[in-house]
């Protein structure tokens, strides 16, 4: 029994210096690794690069950087680095095979990159059920931050998989809007009070010219449909003040919209 304590307190004052220092050095250098990113990703931004490829840079960096940490604290316990990097190279492999759908992740994020459906600031709508502006594009993932305030994370590989559709990638964006009035109203009025509520809203542009046509003969009603145009970053703004002003002036009008209904008629056999 004394044989085993006195081995475990040799080994306790042998290694506990190491550990110490191991616990040092992965604290400072995590601080470090932080700070030189963000000095990385100052730096990238200053050279004039894109800031979504910039983001994506300084994630890379973080990574490799880390690693490299990593190699360093295994190599204060006597690990031979050498052999340890050609372990750590075919586990790699199996692990990459293991772990496909994450290279793929990264692969995309490179794909991102290159041909760029959006950059960093971007409303997009991804697959059709994801809306919101590009925060970030980082190795791994894509975050959007949605009008609410929600964060979303999207795994790069979903985005490239998936419809996107950039909404204010272009500058200028058309604002699609249905309004629906009842068949006993009139279209030529409704079409003028659609058309002032535009000129009054300060963010509409006059090119291209706002326009309102007959878009469908719907069930329940005559449905109008527009399209404003307007500076990338008002879209929401111009969407939320056509909406509100348009109901006003239907109201003051006389001009109702009409929810669905159903005439049941009943006959009788008597």
């Amino acid at each position: 029994m004394d044989k085993y304590i006195d081995t475990g307190i040799t080994m306790a004052i042998e290694y506990a210096p190491k550990v110490l220092l191991a616990l040092i050095t992965l604290v400072v250098g995590f601080w470090i690794i932080k700070r030189v990113v963000r000095f990385a990703e100052k730096q990238f931004g200053n050279s004039g690069m894109d800031i979504s490829l910039s983001k994506f840079m300084s994630s890379i960096v973080s990574i490799l950087l880390k690693v490299m940490l990593l190699f360093s604290v295994a190599g204060m316990f006597g690990v031979n680095t050498t052999s340890f990097i050609a372990i750590f190279s075919a586990l790699m492999v199996g692990i990459g095979m293991a772990l496909n759908g994450s290279i793929g992740h990264v692969a995309s994020g490179v794909m991102l990159m290159i041909f760029k459906p959006f950059k960093v600031g971007d409303l997009v709508e991804i697959g059709g059920g994801h809306t919101g502006t590009v925060e970030a594009i980082n190795a791994f993932n894509t975050t959007l931050a949605t009008l609410d305030n929600k964060r979303i994370i999207i795994a790069n590989s979903n985005v490239t998989g998936n419809t996107i559709t950039n909404i204010s990638g272009q500058e200028i964006v058309g604002v699609e809007l249905t309004y629906g009035i009842g068949y006993s109203d009139d279209i030529d009025k409704a079409r003028a009070i659609i058309l002032q509520v535009g000129k009054s809203c300060p963010q509409i542009l006059d090119d291209p010219a706002q326009g309102v046509v007959v878009g469908e003969l719907a069930d329940s009603s005559v449905n109008l449909n527009t399209r404003p145009f307007c500076k990338s970053e008002y879209y929401w703004d111009t969407y939320f003040y056509m909406q509100e002003h348009v109901k006003k002036e239907f109201d003051k009008a006389g001009i109702g919209i009409p929810f669905p209904q159903m005439d049941v008629h009943m006959i009788s056999k008597n």
